[in-house]
């Protein structure tokens, strides 16, 4: 298991554990970042992530994709 952040642009990944306070979980959960679900880096942008999920295109912050572990 390893964060979001590390993972290489392109790369299908399934999302395995969300960390981070009730409130971001929730936050994460409405975005569409399930366990179990699959997620693939576009972009990264001076650390900031460019991410596909559930076919939509969305950014997120490095803190972020820090408490995604895939």
């Amino acid at each position: 298991m390893m964060p979001l952040m590390f993972a290489n642009a392109g790369d299908e990944n399934t999302i395995k554990k969300i960390g981070g306070s009730p409130e971001m979980k929730k936050h994460l959960e409405n975005l569409g970042f399930v366990i179990g679900g699959n997620v693939s880096v576009i972009n990264t942008i001076c650390g900031n992530l460019i991410v596909n999920v559930k076919d939509s295109r969305i950014a997120i912050s490095k803190e972020m994709a820090g408490k995604i572990m895939i």
